[in-house]
């Protein structure tokens, strides 16, 4: 399957105060005093515009003193905003617009073709659920970490290619089946299943975003290989009871979506594809958290379980 870029553990950076520098999202410093550039750029700017007052014309060093009602950090200038940046403003904008775009037509498309009994409601179906996951990833991680979140956040291009062939191949699996083995299709699919797979969805959905709004500033779609002095260990919400809530949470998002749509193939592609990604990289990955938290993290593995049978 695919590299799903996203660090589900505990680990994750504790927040702290604003000092009179601040980090932004790629590292570099935004100076807070009167010193800063951009400061000094926006009011030369004000200069050429003239002593013309509009409360509309903001300052941009203004931006350094707004905070996020989830974390305690400012929010300063950052030209990875602009059109060319990692956090850029319109990519984020253009993303947003098509996966909602694409989750209403899908929804409505797809609701108006099932109850018309026709089959192919399946793709749209399909469609619905991969646009809403992807506007969620960025969503919640905008909410309760807006320091991090970027244009990438939403996974739409930074989950690799095994994440994306996967998916192709079950759009593929589901035309192929409908146009030329419509029996096929039928198989072993009733109401029961379609229902068991769309609570799987949804149940995956709900879980993998309870699980990064409730790590918040600790949670990360790029997992952590180092230990900062701040890293911070979160067990509580759904963390009390997994320790990989996010993995638990997509590996059976994703199987649900195959069972939604009737695909076989894909499903037995994906089960064995996402348990041997998922094995690895839990392993990898419990193995720096034990060198970061040393007791405390092997305590918290001893009283949860992952989720994901036989790991």
């Amino acid at each position: 399957m695919a590299r799903l870029s996203s660090s589900s553990s505990a680990a994750g950076a504790k927040a702290t105060g604003a000092s009179t520098s601040t980090s932004t999202s790629n590292g570099s410093l935004a100076p807070t005093n009167d010193d800063n550039p951009t400061k000094k750029r926006a009011s030369a700017s004000a200069g050429q515009e003239g002593n013309d007052s509009n409360d509309d014309n903001l300052d941009i060093a203004d931006y350094s003193s707004a905070h996020s009602p989830h974390t305690s950090k400012p929010l300063p200038y950052d030209e990875s905003l602009l059109p060319e940046g990692k956090r850029s403003l319109s990519h984020i904008s253009l993303q947003a617009f098509l996966l909602g775009l694409t989750f209403a037509t899908s929804l409505i498309l797809g609701s108006q073709i099932a109850y018309h009994g026709n089959p192919i409601w399946r793709f749209f179906a399909f469609s619905t659920t991969l646009s809403l996951f992807h506007f969620l990833e960025f969503w919640t991680t905008a909410t309760y970490n807006p320091l991090v979140a970027r244009s990438s956040s939403f996974l739409l291009f930074s989950n690799g290619t095994a994440y994306n062939l996967a998916h192709a191949c079950a759009v593929l699996e589901i035309l192929a089946s409908h146009f030329l083995f419509p029996a096929w299709q039928a198989r072993f699919t009733n109401t029961l299943t379609i229902v068991l797979g769309l609570l799987l969805v949804l149940f995956g959905q709900i879980t993998r975003s309870a699980a990064m709004a409730t790590a918040g500033k600790s949670f990360n779609h790029i997992p952590q290989k180092q230990k900062k002095d701040d890293h911070d260990l979160v067990t509580s919400g759904v963390y009390a009871w997994s320790r990989h809530p996010s993995y638990f949470a997509f590996f059976w998002w994703a199987l649900g979506t195959q069972i939604l749509v009737g695909n076989k193939l894909c499903l037995l592609a994906y089960v064995v594809a996402l348990w041997r990604f998922f094995k690895l990289r839990i392993v990898a990955e419990e193995r720096n958290l034990v060198d970061f938290f040393g007791k405390d993290y092997e305590e918290y593995r001893k009283r949860t379980s992952v989720g994901i049978p036989f790991i």
